[in-house]
């Protein structure tokens, strides 16, 4: 999942980019409202961990304009603001939930974990892509074999793909979505991720073609 966090203390950055990565997130950092905002409108994310108090636009202005423009992706909000009004404001500007500085790594894991399977409520659970069970919720593959053991970041991979369904994705695409934008990642680490998730899913009604020049395709077999 591709996380956006906007947080202009770099201690409290480092810590958060460190933890989320660890679990296998792409996480790209912003530290001014304004420039938030901008990147937010251009790009999106699957998910924001948003600071109340930041410079230029201060978090709740920048959640009004996201929501504003229509976009749904869930907002989790940071704040050293414990009072029951600060965390109304935060609700009814649009966020999906709130968290109390100082707070313990899990809680905030398991909150991600909690607004990660809201959108996926609505999509169902589970779907079928060839002959693999993807449940978006749980974010594991399953396939008539049983569970099919990936890393994080080949999980990553198969999400891009299943997002993308019939697009050819670019290594450059591909880095983004599992690393985060403007990640210095060197090509052949894509490709790498790219060959180990090929055979995994070999015998699975899906292949994974390279397209040269181009990139990547998912398909299932005989399309």
């Amino acid at each position: 999942m591709r996380i956006v966090l906007i947080e202009d203390n770099s201690i409290l950055a480092r810590a958060l980019i460190q933890s989320l990565q660890e679990a296998g997130h792409a996480v790209d950092l912003l530290e001014d409202g304004s420039e938030a905002d901008s990147f937010l409108a251009l790009n999106g994310a699957d998910l924001v961990v948003l600071d109340v108090n930041l410079p230029g636009l201060d978090g709740l202005d920048v959640l009004r304009r996201l929501r504003a423009r229509g976009q749904r992706f869930p907002v989790l909000m940071l704040t050293a603001q414990g009072q029951v009004s600060d965390r109304v404001a935060g609700l009814d500007a649009g966020a999906d939930d709130y968290l109390v500085k100082p707070f313990a790594m899990r809680e905030l894991h398991a909150r991600i974990r909690a607004l990660s399977r809201r959108p996926a409520e609505t999509r169902t659970g589970a779907e079928a892509i060839g002959g693999v069970i993807y449940d978006r919720a749980a974010r594991s593959l399953t396939t008539s074999d049983g569970p099919m053991a990936v890393s994080r970041r080949e999980l990553s991979l198969f999400e891009a793909f299943a997002d993308s369904p019939g697009r050819v994705l670019s290594k450059e695409q591909l880095a983004e979505r599992i690393y985060g934008i403007g990640a210095d990642m060197d090509a052949n680490a894509v490709e790498l991720l790219v060959s180990r998730l090929r055979r995994k899913l070999d015998g699975h009604g899906l292949t994974i073609r390279t397209l040269r020049g181009l990139g990547y395709l998912m398909q299932t077999d005989g399309t």
